[in-house]
């Protein structure tokens, strides 16, 4: 059995789901088990979404995963197992987009190589996201390429009171 899991799922086929990760990284071995799960959000830099839609290349989507989990293992070193996921298709409000999970020994290195495969997911894979908002326009999002310019707008935004700070 490997120690990695990859996969991209067409969500008219099937939906992600969390337990199926939590199963793949859970191992006598590990005491540190770290999971994130992306959802499809309802707003986006002050603009109501209604859905998304993801494109990507497949086999390339795969590779890229590999090579994350090649990146985490020489840097977190040790026993580790690492499970990453990505939906495409269509997804509704609240449908899970990604899951990375990682089991090792102990949570320091569970969480150092969760973030690190959901960080690298998000600014390596090939995968294209556009969103769909409430007045009927669409738009490719430029991605984590302007991560910071996203942020600033996001903070923007909420001092505006454009959207709901989700903070409790």
């Amino acid at each position: 059995m490997t120690d990695l899991y990859t996969a991209v799922v067409d969500i008219s086929e099937a939906a992600l789901d969390p337990a199926t990760a939590l199963d793949f990284v859970s191992d006598p071995r590990f005491g540190g088990i770290d999971i994130f799960i992306g959802k499809v959000r309802e707003h986006n830099l002050g603009r109501i979404v209604t859905g998304i839609s993801y494109d990507l290349f497949e086999p390339l989507a795969l590779r890229t995963f590999e090579a994350i989990d090649a990146r985490a293992r020489a840097e977190i070193g040790g026993p580790m197992k690492l499970y990453i996921a990505h939906a495409k298709g269509d997804l509704r409000i609240g449908d899970v987009a990604v899951i990375v999970a990682a089991g090792t020994p102990h949570r320091d290195e569970a969480f150092r190589a969760c973030r690190l495969a959901i960080e690298a997911v998000k600014h390596e894979a090939p995968i294209w996201k556009q969103e769909h908002y409430i007045d009927g326009d669409s738009a490719w999002s430029e991605g984590c390429s302007l991560c910071d310019e996203q942020r600033e707008a996001e903070h923007a935004a909420t001092l505006r009171g454009d959207v709901h700070d989700h903070s409790h």
